[in-house]
């Protein structure tokens, strides 16, 4: 698939099957949404407001939580509670999907003069997981509602990180 027909296909889908995504699909997904993309230089596949690559990728599962780290691209888990409830809210479709992406921006260091940066730079990672998606075969649609308490404290997130936005992802 070119780049052409994953821009005219990309579709916010909402109805996902219960087929699990192997580990190599979701290491592909992982790696396109913002892994690194040049060793030397640390770059990674999206854009980053000033260079502070901020954002911190979730993947959520009924089997618990983990965080995508982007230079060794490993999940560390950091919780083995089903946050999918507390991902989808209200929105039941949400909870059927077998995955969710949670995108938390992150400010602890000094580069961001401003919370727009994170709202950027989720909006960059989000747009490479709709394209991804649609190449990989896959169902998304990026969500910013969320039960935000329940997910801060069981992703261990600190005061300084923002929870930005979710992807529901399946067949």
């Amino acid at each position: 698939m070119t780049l052409g027909d994953a821009l005219q296909q990309r579709r916010s889908e909402r109805q996902y099957s219960d087929q699990e995504i192997n580990l190599q699909t979701l290491s592909t997904l992982l790696w396109a949404a913002c892994g690194v993309s040049d060793a030397k230089t640390g770059k990674i596949t999206a854009p980053s407001a000033v260079n502070m690559q901020d954002i911190k990728v979730y993947v959520c599962s009924k089997d618990g939580a983990c965080l995508y780290n982007a230079k060794a691209n490993t999940l560390t888990k950091v919780s083995d509670k089903n946050l999918l409830e507390a991902i989808a809210g209200r929105q039941a479709f949400a909870k059927a999907a077998p995955i969710s992406l949670v995108l938390v921006s992150t400010k602890d260091t000094d580069r961001a003069p401003n919370d727009k940066f994170g709202a950027m730079d989720a909006g960059y990672v989000s747009q490479n997981i709709y394209l991804a998606c649609t190449a990989l075969g896959l169902k998304t649609v990026a969500r910013a509602t969320m039960d935000f308490d329940t997910l801060k404290r069981e992703l261990n997130l600190s005061d300084t990180s923002y929870l930005e936005l979710n992807h529901p992802v399946g067949y």
